[in-house]
């Protein structure tokens, strides 16, 4: 999971293991701190005396199947990591990066090899969090020809036609329930990177991430911005709440 601070990751990969939580499956989590206990898991938290780095080889003994380690900090914490996934183990974690392709070159920036990225690296996830509209005090309206056409130029250049036939936007107003704030409660936009052949093969030979989004979007990669739009469209939240997370305009 990639995101800046207070986006959500930590909830959503609690999400993914509670999903994947079985009685037949060995699923351990390293953290700092604990968050959610959750049933059936072995939660270890890290403390003083001890780090992140010490925990994950102590557990590898243990041989789990799924590892959820709260955050990959350094470089030695990403090469045990990656030492897990090249040995089965599923690893799910955390870095803070803008996007899911620029996983790619925080890794690197550790100082790991372009080889164990690409033999280990399957899914990269990158979220934000935007407030939805308030139900109780929004008022509908029409989109402007200047917001339509700055959704339209941000589909046109990730291959993406949006159709604004019916769809419909809101004026946040402000009431009591939202705490006259015009939002009320907040959604995840998200996007995901796999990690297929000719992905690991750029990867490998050191290409730019500019040139790894090229070949994603080929294979119907979409942006943050994608999904925020269409939630947009929807109804759930508006574009200049998605200004303020991603400046589009």
């Amino acid at each position: 999971m990639a995101a800046p601070t207070g986006e959500g990751k930590t909830t959503t990969l609690y999400s993914v293991i509670d999903y994947l939580n079985r009685p037949e499956i060995n699923v351990t989590t390293i953290e700092d701190p604990v968050e959610i206990r959750i049933p059936g898991l072995n939660q270890i938290e890290v403390d003083a005396k001890t780090n992140f780095n010490d925990s994950l080889r102590t557990v590898l003994r243990q041989d789990p199947d799924i590892i959820l380690l709260g955050e990959i900090r350094d470089k030695e914490t990403a090469e045990i990591a990656m030492q897990a996934g090249q040995t089965g183990h599923y690893v799910l974690s955390t870095i803070h990066t803008i996007d899911s392709i620029e996983v790619i070159t925080r890794l690197r920036k550790m100082g790991i090899s372009n080889y164990d990225i690409s033999s280990t690296l399957a899914t990269s996830v990158s979220q934000r969090l935007v407030r939805k509209i308030c139900p109780h005090c929004a008022r509908k309206r029409e989109f402007t020809n200047e917001e339509i056409e700055i959704m339209s130029n941000i589909g046109k250049k990730y291959g993406v036609e949006f159709d604004f036939n019916g769809k419909t936007t809101y004026e946040t107003v402000g009431c009591s329930q939202c705490n006259n704030t015009g939002y009320y409660n907040r959604i995840g936009i998200f996007e995901i990177l796999n990690i297929d052949d000719e992905i690991r093969e750029l990867i490998s030979a050191d290409a730019s991430t500019l040139k790894i989004k090229e070949e994603a979007i080929k294979k119907r990669y979409k942006p943050l911005i994608i999904d925020g739009i269409y939630k947009v469209l929807n109804g759930i939240t508006t574009l200049d709440e998605l200004n303020k997370k991603l400046v589009i305009f």
